[in-house]
């Protein structure tokens, strides 16, 4: 007899694609999960995912194990990094290549629409979980340009922490710098709040002009250009969740 496939029912969705983690833990607690047509709201509910059935919200989900993808983007200004956007606007799967478009990717945290960079994309739930998750803590380098030159107070405030609407940042370390204009500093982050670098900066009376992610983790950017992917190597990928 065959031997089935059991795991979690989290894991098989997460591993699926089906989307981020977190996500999934709510639709399954929420009822939004059936197993073979019946409601599952525990997330370690075992599933054989060759023979299971798994709709989220009534949508069927493929859990048959598959291929996983693990892509560096260098995200171009104006794009938004969401799988897709009710107005149609332009998001990070219409400017991937034509291959990996219907591999169920989805990007690893964001970047806001009007900035650039290093973004992760990947079909692997847990790996998504890994590096977003606040308790895993993953470092984010970004280069901006501000039209002006940051006081001495204004730096230590930003290493030491600035208060924003939705709390206190951890300290940030920035560094000026004049290799890479019209960027001219450095700041490095390990937490993922929504536009916390435009806000930090606000926060002091700047505006930021320019915003480009480098690194997250032991990632790089390098010289991937401007609206390119590369896929990740196993030593890479293996780094990552080394540092989570």
């Amino acid at each position: 007899m065959k031997e089935t496939s059991s795991i979690s029912l989290l894991k098989a969705l997460t591993e699926a694609g089906a989307g981020p983690r977190r996500r999934m833990a709510d639709a399954i607690m929420r009822g939004s999960v059936r197993v073979n047509g019946a409601v599952v709201s525990d997330l370690r509910h075992a599933v054989d995912i060759d023979n299971d059935r798994i709709t989220v919200d009534g949508q069927k989900v493929d859990i048959k194990s598959r291929q996983l993808i693990y892509l560096m983007l260098n995200k171009p200004a104006g794009v938004l990094s969401t799988v897709r956007d009710e107005r149609g606007r332009k998001t990070v799967i219409d400017i991937l290549p034509v291959k990996y478009r219907r591999l169920g990717l989805h990007p690893v945290g964001r970047l806001d629409k009007d900035s650039t960079g290093l973004l992760l994309m990947t079909n692997d739930g847990e790996f998504t979980y890994r590096l977003t998750h606040p308790k895993f803590e993953k470092e984010k380098e970004y280069l901006l340009q501000i039209g002006a030159i940051l006081k001495p107070h204004e730096v230590r405030a930003l290493e030491k922490g600035i208060e924003l609407e939705d709390g206190m940042t951890r300290g940030a370390v920035v560094r000026s710098i004049k290799s890479t204009p019209p960027f001219n500093y450095s700041i490095t982050l390990h937490e993922g709040r929504k536009r916390q670098v435009r806000r930090m900066f606000a926060s002091l009376g700047y505006r930021v002009i320019a915003l480009k992610r480098v690194r997250e983790g032991s990632v790089a950017l390098g010289e991937l250009g401007e609206g390119c992917v590369r896929e990740l190597s196993v030593e890479e990928v293996g780094r990552l969740l080394d540092q989570s």
